[in-house]
């Protein structure tokens, strides 16, 4: 009789990836901050092109990734892990661009205040702190549940993404909410 594998035995060789992820998310967060520091562009375009285009790409690839995640949640549901794979892949890659196209909008452009008045102002801020604070949990999470299914530590993997999916779709789908709430504003 042989005896029974766990997600330890299967991948003897896997890598440590905890300093590596802790350290891109540290960093990611304290740049992000600093951009709040740089001197920005007094004007509304760069090379021609719009700065205020950037926060539309950004709804679009936040609602894309958002997509994309159902589309992840769907075929794991089904027991496709190699779709569920790719979607979740799709979605990293989308987020990724979503990030550099957030930094160099604001880098740029600095922040847009929101304008809006009575119960909608709060439901505003509500969707923004809450997305804020659960988009700096989901980076180093992201990227923790990302190892472990590629390390194939299934029963870890599982756990953690119990967690993951649906603070990325709250980010996501907030992400998108947040920019049809001050798009009026830019």
């Amino acid at each position: 009789m042989k005896p029974e594998t766990t997600d330890e035995t299967v991948n003897v060789k896997q890598r440590n990836y905890t300093p590596l992820i802790w350290a891109v998310s540290v960093v990611a967060v304290i740049i992000i901050l600093s951009i709040n520091y740089i001197p920005r562009s007094t004007t509304d375009t760069i090379m021609g092109v719009q700065l205020t285009v950037l926060p539309l790409i950004n709804a679009f690839l936040n609602g894309t990734a958002f997509l994309l995640l159902i589309g992840a949640l769907v075929m794991i549901k089904r027991g496709n892990i190699p779709a569920h794979r790719n979607f979740i892949f799709a979605a990293f890659i989308l987020t990724f661009l979503f990030l550099i196209c957030y930094l160099s909008y604001h880098a740029m452009a600095g922040s847009t205040s929101y304008g809006g008045e009575g119960l909608l102002k709060y439901v505003y801020y509500f969707i923004l702190i809450t997305h804020i604070i659960l988009s700096t949990i989901l980076l180093p999470l992201s990227l923790f549940t990302l190892t472990k299914g590629l390390n194939m530590q299934k029963a870890k993997h599982k756990k953690i993404a119990r967690w993951t999916m649906p603070i990325w779709l709250y980010v996501t789908l907030t992400g998108v909410l947040v920019y049809l709430l001050i798009s009026p504003y830019y």
